[in-house]
């Protein structure tokens, strides 16, 4: 009997194939979403840690680990977002700028920490104006005297932001939040010799930072008056003297000195085209408590006091260099002087509505003093002898010789100096000493040299 064979149709195996596929799809997607979800938060977290480095170094940085290497803190970068904005924060800048006197001025400082812009800032508050500091706290010189100051503005109720002239964005705030009348605008890389290790630094700062700051007054409604620190270097090579404002100041002798001529010329622009009312100050070597530790006077003390040798420079001819040594009282004087006779910028929404002001004044001593008389000054106040090397002037932009001639400022707002050096560096070393703590450490040497 023939038997009919069936043969037994294979498993469908298809449907089996293609949901492993599926589920081998879905894993690796799976799979991707969550390597991806991971990288995520990988990112995010290793980009906190790192703001809360950047932040934490920037609070705790010592300047005595690079002192001149990096001139700009991270503050500049964080200043907007952990300086810029908060009601309590708003509360501070609105209280520190508003005016307790009639008829008071409310002035924007820049670079309040320092040594002119410290001192302005304290004489502007005492006769009940208001005044909002602003400050990088660069590390150019230790910037443990900077927060120093700031803690004496801070107890006179002088609010000091902490941010860059160049951050357009936290300036806008500022006006925003205030109407400020005035600016005093005393930021700058300061230092003749600096600008030969970073030169960068003086076009940031005094010609980059200049234009930023006038780009955001430009906009102000209403429009400041401002008030700058320009400087006697900017005579340069002229040899009249004493220096006039009607000198030549074409033939810059450093960096620095070109960098406060263009700001100078910037300066003419913004009042030409913008109706800025501005006034540049040349300042004439500033010195007095609570100075610049890369001043002469500043250093010559420190290293008299720590029994090193000092360079006294002489010109290539055997002449003495002398400078027209200025007491701080006296500029604050001028700079306050030049505010109260500011009239107002004509321009609104950024448009010249009439001429506005423009000037520019000599604020010095008009006694040229030399280095060798300063040294011997400091000796006798010291009660010490100088370890003296007598160096050639090297060729770094310094200039022999300065004398300022201030018959215009004496005439437009009453400027007249009244301290001489040797008065003025008492009151300077008799901060000093005391700041340091240099008595305290000399009368215990003495009750042990007394056992």
């Amino acid at each position: 009997m023939k038997q009919n064979f069936v043969m037994a149709s294979p498993p469908d195996t298809s449907k089996t194939t293609k949901l492993e596929r599926y589920n081998s799809y879905i894993r690796r997607v799976n799979s991707t979403k969550l390597l991806a979800a991971s990288s995520k938060l990988l990112f995010r977290v290793t980009l906190l840690i790192a703001l809360i480095l950047i932040l934490f170094f920037s609070l705790n940085y010592s300047p005595s680990d690079s002192p001149h290497h990096n001139i700009h803190t991270t503050h500049n970068f964080l200043s907007s977002a952990f300086y810029g904005s908060g009601a309590t924060w708003e509360k501070k800048v609105r209280h520190s700028s508003t005016p307790r006197r009639p008829n008071g001025i409310s002035v924007l400082v820049t670079g309040a920490a320092g040594f002119v812009g410290s001192h302005s800032s304290l004489a502007l508050k005492k006769r009940g104006d208001g005044v909002l500091g602003l400050d990088n706290f660069n590390s150019y010189y230790d910037p443990s005297l900077k927060r120093a100051r700031q803690e004496l503005l801070n107890k006179h109720q002088i609010f000091v932001v902490e941010g860059d002239i160049n951050d357009a964005e936290l300036l806008k705030k500022l006006f925003d939040i205030v109407p400020f009348t005035h600016i005093l605008h005393l930021a700058a890389q300061a230092g003749v010799r600096y600008a030969m290790q970073n030169p960068m630094s003086y076009i940031n700062s005094n010609i980059a930072g200049f234009v930023n700051l006038l780009e955001v007054a430009k906009a102000a409604d209403p429009q400041p008056a401002i008030v700058w620190a320009s400087s006697s270097s900017v005579y340069g090579l002229n040899k009249n003297v004493p220096f006039s404002e009607d000198h030549r100041t074409d033939q810059p002798a450093s960096l620095y000195a070109a960098t406060k001529k263009a700001g100078e010329q910037i300066a003419h622009t913004y009042n030409h085209i913008y109706g800025l009312s501005l006034t540049g100050l040349r300042f004439f070597t500033v010195y007095g408590p609570w100075g610049r530790p890369d001043m002469a006077y500043f250093f010559f003390t420190k290293d008299m006091l720590q029994g090193k040798s000092i360079n006294v420079y002489v010109t290539n001819d055997d002449k003495d260099v002398a400078r027209d040594f200025t007491y701080i009282d006296d500029i604050v004087k001028g700079c306050i002087g030049a505010l109260d006779t500011a009239e107002k910028s004509t321009g609104s929404g950024g448009k010249k509505r009439a001429p506005a002001q423009l000037r520019v004044y000599n604020l010095g001593n008009t006694s040229p003093v030399s280095v060798v008389k300063l040294v011997g000054i400091l000796e006798n106040l010291l009660n010490l002898k100088a370890k003296k090397h007598v160096v050639k002037m090297p060729r770094n932009g310094d200039v022999p010789f300065t004398h300022a001639n201030v018959t215009m400022a004496l005439q437009d707002f009453g400027y007249r100096p009244t301290t001489d050096l040797s008065t003025g560096l008492r009151k300077f070393v008799k901060w000093y000493v005391n700041y340091y703590g240099i008595q305290s450490r000399l009368k215990k040497e003495n009750e042990h040299s007394d056992d």
